[in-house]
Parts: structure tokens; sequence; C-alpha cells
């Protein structure tokens, strides 16, 4: 493949830092050295090493949306300070082809004596934008960012929020090629912030993005690709959805190990999250659904969601994380009658059943569950911490236990969806997963009058009356 065809070339790159105890140390750092070389004693170091990345490759193709996630640490900001050129590499080679455009963290980029004005112009030239041409474009950034009359204040005086504003809206009108994106758009209003989402996904129609974020839906939703970094090497390199759902079961795993307790995570080769599988070949109890939505501008017989339902094999299981002491034995969904459903209505009355075998001995288990969309997105879900909080229930092994959510299911676009289930055991901010299974359930939607969004609620009905009286025109 040529190198025409990618946006970034990242090989073998390393970042070393010298920490010193303390500030002699530097100074003898400087000097002593050369003076045991002259002397031709042995060279002793006064600093230890601490590489935020070692020997870190990949590229990103054109046109390629890319996220990188890892906790606090990692080496993320290192990696991309040194791909927009504000820092400089140990060892190793960057190519970036075409202009890069980057906000990093709070801070850097903006001169804090400067107005807002000011910092438009110095931004805009020094990402190669003629004067003549941020004239044109600078109504266009003032409107985007909206800080109203901060823009002829100082930039110290803004707040973080005014300050991303000032700071996107620059990069959204300078014609980048690929955008770095570092954890900033967690600052700001929902409005703001969904302005910036929008321009982004106009911008990967036509650019290539370096997304970086501890949101993980935002990663799943906006990335196709996402690289996890830990510890300054990466850890694995591929589909979002994947990369992401495995570093949260390891972030789990990893923060109960902190308290002494053992999570382990599991992945194997395959995954049932495909459409493949076996359908339930139970029959309905009744030839029509017990909710039916109205069928508005359709010719269809009413129907406003056809889906069909697969069914859970353990054996198929490719995803799961747990500390082992409950073990989820079948997931399902049900009529309210308590037969397996092969297929659902939108609008219909559903159960969705958990059943889990105790391994140990455990207190007052909370049964969870995650709808999702073929991106990993989580569309709705509940637990059922608050309906037993105040119930102290102890269970002893090999006790069998059943969870049931029972709800309506919403109008879904056409395509395939999946259900995460879980039982932990704790209180609903501090827990510990027992036993999730990602995918446990499959199913698609193969027919809806649905067109936008991501859920559509089950309409009883819809109405348009006139509110003002009609008045008689006589000639």
């Amino acid at each position: 493949m040529s190198s025409s065809e990618f946006s970034i070339r990242v090989e073998g790159l390393s970042k070393r830092y010298e920490i010193y105890g303390q500030p002699v140390d530097r100074l003898k750092q400087m000097t002593l050295p050369r003076i045991q070389r002259t002397v031709r004693r042995s060279v002793r170091t006064y600093f230890k090493e601490f590489w935020a990345l070692r020997d870190v490759s990949f590229d990103v193709r054109r046109g390629e949306t890319v996220g990188i996630v890892g906790r606090n640490g990692s080496g993320k900001s290192t990696l991309l300070q040194m791909i927009c050129g504000t820092l400089h590499p140990t060892s190793g080679q960057i190519s970036v082809s075409g202009r890069i455009a980057a906000l990093l963290e709070l801070g850097a980029g903006f001169n804090p004596e400067f107005t807002g004005r000011e910092n438009v112009y110095l931004s805009g030239l020094l990402y190669g934008i003629s004067e003549g041409e941020l004239q044109k474009r600078y109504q266009a950034i003032v409107d985007f960012a909206d800080i109203g009359e901060f823009i002829d204040q100082p930039v110290k005086t803004y707040s973080s929020g005014m300050y991303v504003r000032l700071a996107f809206a620059i990069i959204a009108h300078i014609d980048a090629d690929t955008l770095v994106i570092d954890e900033a758009l967690s600052v700001g209003d929902v409005r703001f912030t969904q302005k910036c989402m929008r321009f982004l996904r106009s911008f990967q129609a036509r650019g290539t993005l370096l997304f970086v974020s501890h949101d993980a839906g935002a990663v799943i939703n906006l990335c196709q690709r996402a690289i996890w970094l830990d510890g300054g090497g990466i850890v694995t390199d591929g589909p979002a959805r994947d990369v992401v759902e495995q570093y949260l079961a390891e972030q789990h795993a990893a923060d109960r190990s902190s308290l002494g307790e053992r999570v382990a995570v599991r992945a194997a080769a395959q995954s049932q999250s495909s459409s493949e599988g076996r359908s339930v070949l139970a029959e309905k109890t009744s030839a029509q659904p017990e909710f039916e939505a109205p069928c508005l501008g359709s010719a269809s017989s009413g129907i406003r969601n056809s889906i069909e339902v697969f069914e859970f094999n353990p054996d198929a299981v490719s995803r799961e994380f747990g500390a082992g002491a409950a073990h989820i034995d079948r997931v399902s969904l049900q009529s309210a009658s308590g037969n397996s459903l092969a297929s659902i209505m939108g609008g219909e009355l559903v159960d969705l059943t958990i059943e889990a075998t105790a391994v140990a001995r455990i207190e007052s288990p909370i049964f969870g569950f995650y709808v999702k969309d073929r991106l990993g997105q989580q569309l709705f879900g509940d637990n059922s911490y608050l309906i037993y909080r105040d119930k102290k229930n102890a269970f002893d092994k090999g006790s069998k236990l059943r969870a049931r959510f029972r709800f309506r299911m919403p109008i879904l676009a056409i395509g395939s969806y999946t259900v995460d289930a879980a039982v932990a055991t704790g209180t609903q901010d501090d827990h510990t997963q027992q036993h999730w299974i990602r995918d446990a359930l499959v199913f698609k939607a193969t027919e809806s009058s649905m067109r936008h969004g991501l859920v559509g609620v089950p309409m009883q009905e819809i109405e348009i009356e006139r509110l003002d009286a009609v008045h008689e025109i006589h000639g």
C-alpha cells in the first residue's frame, strides 16, 4: 500500500523522560559524566528513566476515524503531542500528510495575554492561513464560538468552556486534512458539544480524525477503529466496539483488583454478535401481538417493527468477565405469558429474563442488562438494584435465580441488536461484576417504519386538530 494512502504513519515511536529526585541532580547530570569520562571512570547517571511511550507503531489511512483509549498516564497525550509536532520523540519516526489541526489539553496553543480576536489571527497564521483569508473567515469563527463580547477580552479571563469554544471554532475553519481531538469535548455545555459532534460527523466525510476520550460511547459512536494504550505501549488495535468493550472489562477487573477482588476476563475467537445463530422455534401464544402500534402513512398491515430473535447459546459466548461467584446460564426474551419469542413487534410487551446459578454464597445480587445497536452504542437498559436495595437476601452455593424485566419493546431501525447481561454484587455505585456476558442475546429488526434516531417510541395515538375558531366569511 502506497504511503499516499496514509494520513499518519508512526514507526517505533518512543519517548523517554529523565526524572530527577532533587534539583541538584540535574546539575550533576550536566557536569559530572563529562568529568567521569575524562578521568576514565565509569559514567554514572543521576536520574531515573521514565518511558511515556515505547516502540509504538501504527498507520492511519486517509479518511479513517481512529479512537485512542487508555487510562490516565498510558501515553495518549504524549502520543498526540508528538504527532502534532509540539513534542519531539526520543526515537522513532512520524510522518503526517497534509495540514493537521489539534485541540489538545486546555492551555495549549493560545497566548493567555492576547484577546480572543488576536489569538484567532495568531493561530490561523501558525496553521498557514493568510491574513486576508483569515479576515474572510473571522466572522464564521466568531459565530461558531458564540462567546459574545469576550472575543475582545484576554484569553486568561476565559472559563474552560469558553476556551474550548474558541479553540474548536478555529480548527473547524482552517481546512485541515487531519484533526486531533484530545478530551476537550468533555468541557462545555451540551448544545456546543452537539454542535461540535455535528461538525466532526461532516468532517469525517472528507478528512482523517484522531479522537481521544474517556467517553466510551463517544469513541464507539464516532470511530471505526480504536487503539488501546497502556504503560506506553499498544495493548490492542482493532474495531472500535471490540477494543472499547475489552478495555472497559479490563478496567473493571483492575479496579476490583485494587480492592483485593479477582475478576477474570475471557475473550474467545468467535463472536455471537453476528446475525448467525439458531432462531427460537417456540410458538407464540397468540396470533396477534399484545400491543400493536398504529401505522401512520404506510400501506402495510399496521406493523411498525418486525424483530427476529436468536437463541442464547452458551457455547458461543465470546466475551465475558467477572469474579465468578455467579454464572449466567440463560438469557431470553419471552412473552408476558412466559413463552420464548421467535419474533417481536415494536411496542409489544416482553419479558427479558436472566437465569443464573450461585457458584458461591452471594448476598443481594444485582441483575442488569443493556440493549446495544450494531456499533455497540447502549440504547437502553436497567438493573434490579433500586427495587431490591432494602431487601437483604443471601443465596447459598448452587441456588438458581431468575430476574425478569418487563417492558414494551421500542420501535427499532432495521439492523442487528445485542443484549449484554450481567449479575453483580454491591451497590449501584460500588459493585463487582460476578458475571457479565457481552452479546448474550442477538435480535434483528427486519421491518421498520422508523427512519430517524436510535429508538422510536410506540405511539398509542397521533392526532391533528385545529385550535383556532373557524370564522365564516360573508360575501
